[in-house]
C-alpha cells in the first residue's frame, strides 16, 4: 500500500481523533467503554509537535502515530490504523517511523502502553513486555507496557 507520512496540523486533529476512535472500536468495545475513552483519544492543539504524523493513501487518512520525547526514553503514543487498512503493513511502517523519530531525539528506547489487543503486534515488532500501566480512561484497568530498544 502506498502511503505518504505528513506532520499533523491543527486542522487535522478532528479527523485524526475520529480515526483513533474508529481504530479503538475495531476491537469490539461497547459504547460505554468507547465513551470512557473518548477524552483520551481526542487530540488537542497541545498534542501537536514535529513528532505527531499521519498517513494518507491518496486523500484518505489511514493511520497516525506520535512520539513523545522524554530524556533517554520516548513514548510511542496514538499508533492507530483505520480498520479497513489493518493488516496491510501500515502499522509496521508507522512503528518504523516512530523508532527513527525517537532516535533523532536522542532516545535509547521507546516505551509503549498498549491496548491488550495490540500486544501481539508490539511483540512482533520486537518490543519486550516490561509490566503494566494504569489505563488513563478506565479505572482499575491495567494495560501492558512494552519497551523497544532503539
Amino acid at each position: 500500500m502506498q502511503v505518504e507520512l505528513e506532520p499533523a496540523k491543527l486542522t487535522d486533529l478532528p479527523e485524526i481523533s475520529a480515526l483513533c476512535l474508529r481504530s479503538k472500536a475495531y476491537w469490539g468495545y461497547d459504547a460505554a467503554f468507547m465513551a470512557a475513552c473518548e477524552d483520551e483519544l481526542t487530540l488537542r492543539p497541545e498534542d501537536l509537535s514535529d513528532h505527531l504524523i499521519f498517513a494518507r493513501n491518496g486523500t484518505v487518512l489511514v493511520g497516525t502515530v506520535c512520539v513523545i520525547p522524554n530524556g533517554p526514553d520516548a513514548e510511542l503514543a496514538h499508533l492507530y490504523i483505520d480498520p479497513p487498512f489493518i493488516g496491510r503493513g501500515l502499522g509496521r511502517k508507522l512503528f518504523d517511523w516512530a523508532g527513527k523519530a525517537a532516535r533523532k531525539t536522542g532516545a535509547a528506547r521507546l516505551v509503549i502502553i498498549a491496548d491488550p489487543n495490540a500486544a501481539s503486534f508490539y511483540t512482533a515488532m520486537g518490543a519486550n513486555l516490561m509490566g503494566e500501566s494504569k489505563s488513563g480512561s478506565i479505572p482499575g484497568r491495567m494495560l501492558p507496557q512494552f519497551e523497544y530498544s532503539l
